[in-house]
């Protein structure tokens, strides 16, 4: 078969390797003015993945399912070197997840590593590979100098059985978490998408708890927590790949970012159940945010919000900066905009 002509499904049991084509460091693409970003960028050096996520973005939006990397590093740095050396006085937070997963085709591309020794030499950018794999071997006994953020997507082990297909299990995530912490990297947490279902209550608490024995406190740069949201055109695509989800059963409403997300009580009762939980594991001085919410619903769950994206982007470097010495010098916050 053609890859051209692959779907989704069909990309992910072959692997092929591209060249850098065009621009491959931009914007996350979900940034949003009317919703709170947190300005990270991406580096489009991965595209599908092998596992099979009922929720996953991509079933609805690659053309060419074939999955594949970047085999050019040197290509890729260039243009991450030529673009922030525009703001030197800036603090860069770079991530390779926006179109697959950061580690899941590690061991047979090792792009992930050729990245994370680039980065070591940077001083202001911060690498960040967002997985749910397991396969951090080959980065383990890499001089990674503190640059890179080893991030994991959690979610509880019902969530994982029942719509996270073919990724490892909780327990083999939280292993790979613990090994690549003792390896000196920080590790980054993303609860995202919280999605309801049975117990979720005790699922989400229970996450926080083992994610804490696992995982060092002062090893964690920082924590995320989103809700289930998708394109309304993705409903019919989910309900069609994956028919036994239900997913696409519980009450939610169009924003105006033209995603569909569980109403706003709901995804407020959610966020504040699991706040509470990681300020009774996870307590400190670890930056939590929402991702991809208003104003008010920051208020409403911890009772503030940042002024801006811009404002945001500079918390993530005053604490980076504070708490491991990342990044050129102490952030300046009109350096970082609005």
């Amino acid at each position: 078969m053609h890859a051209d002509s692959l779907g989704y499904r069909d990309g992910k049991k072959e692997i092929g390797i591209m060249p850098k084509r065009g621009e491959a460091m931009g914007a996350c693409a979900t940034f949003s003015r009317k919703y709170i970003c947190c300005r990270v960028h991406v580096l489009k050096s991965v595209h599908n993945c092998p596992f099979e996520c009922s929720y996953c973005f991509l079933q609805d939006y690659l053309t060419d399912g074939l999955t594949k990397a970047v085999d050019d590093t040197a290509a890729l740095m260039q243009e991450v070197k030529e673009k922030i050396s525009r703001q030197p006085r800036r603090l860069f937070r770079i991530g390779t997840w926006e179109l697959g997963d950061s580690l899941a085709l590690e061991e047979k591309t090792g792009q992930a590593a050729g990245l994370i020794r680039e980065f070591a030499r940077l001083d202001n950018a911060v690498l960040e590979l967002k997985t749910k794999s397991d396969r951090v071997e080959p980065i383990l006994g890499l001089d990674h100098r503190g640059k890179t953020v080893v991030s994991w997507s959690l979610n509880t082990a019902h969530v994982i059985e029942t719509e996270e297909h073919l990724t490892p299990s909780l327990a083999k995530r939280l292993e790979a978490m613990s090994r690549t912490a003792a390896a000196g990297y920080l590790i980054g947490l993303h609860f995202d998408p919280m999605i309801l279902h049975e117990g979720w209550e005790q699922g989400y608490e229970a996450l926080a708890g083992q994610v804490s024995e696992a995982v060092p406190r002062d090893r964690i740069a920082w924590i995320s927590v989103g809700s289930l949201r998708f394109n309304p055109a993705m409903k019919k695509t989910i309900e069609n790949n994956y028919p036994g989800t239900r997913l696409t059963c519980a009450e939610m409403a169009t924003g105006d970012d033209g995603k569909m997300r569980y109403v706003k009580p709901l995804r407020v009762g959610m966020y504040r159940r699991l706040h509470a939980a990681l300020k009774r594991y996870i307590a400190g001085e670890r930056l939590t945010y929402l991702c991809m919410e208003r104003w008010d619903v920051w208020d409403r769950v911890y009772g503030r919000h940042p002024d801006s994206a811009g404002h945001l982007d500079y918390l993530f470097a005053e604490s980076l900066y504070r708490r491991y010495g990342l990044g050129p010098r102490r952030p300046q916050r009109e350096v970082y905009g609005m």
